[in-house]
């Protein structure tokens, strides 16, 4: 699986992945995030313009993951992960998160953050897996607690929310 920069004609092919990819919270009784709608284009389209938008393609060159990220409290943000459920279990997400992870390093950043469910498996146990270990109060930032601020206005907070950190 290749990894590379988003072309700004596939901004809309994100969007469905992610529309996918959401559909597996309806097994674990998680209807209303399935149903969420996805990041505008105008957000994906800034995290492109900012270099930290990529997507893992398959032979044809055709996206079927991608992985947005932003500068937070001096470090990458994960802002969105999110791989095509026909591509799922094949260690896409991994490699995107090593390849943004690459990025951070060669950059000089200190670790890749993110904010996830706590107790959905390809979520906060996935990351755990992937590196990431849980932030107590005393280690989130400002930045980290106005994502969890807006992430509670928009009633994610209905479940177990955690921010992660992945050292580097």
């Amino acid at each position: 699986m290749r990894i590379r920069p988003v072309d700004i004609d596939e901004l809309p092919l994100l969007q469905d992945i992610e529309r996918a990819a959401g559909q597996c919270f309806r097994g674990v009784g998680m209807a209303e995030i399935a149903e969420d709608e996805p990041l505008l284009v105008s957000e994906l389209a800034r995290c492109r313009s900012n270099g930290l938008a990529w997507v893992a393609v398959d032979a044809a060159d055709v996206p079927v993951a991608y992985l947005i990220a932003e500068h937070v409290d001096g470090n990458l943000h994960v802002e969105q992960v999110s791989v095509h459920p026909d591509q799922a279990r094949r260690a896409i997400g991994r490699s995107l998160l090593n390849h943004l992870a690459d990025h951070a390093a060669a950059s000089d950043v200190p670790a890749l953050t993110l904010t996830t469910f706590a107790e959905v498996a390809w979520n906060g146990p996935y990351y755990a897996r992937c590196g990431f270990h849980t932030l107590d109060d005393s280690g989130i930032g400002p930045g980290l607690r106005e994502i969890r601020r807006r992430e509670a206005a928009h009633g994610l907070d209905r479940w177990p929310r955690i921010c992660m950190r992945r050292d580097l």
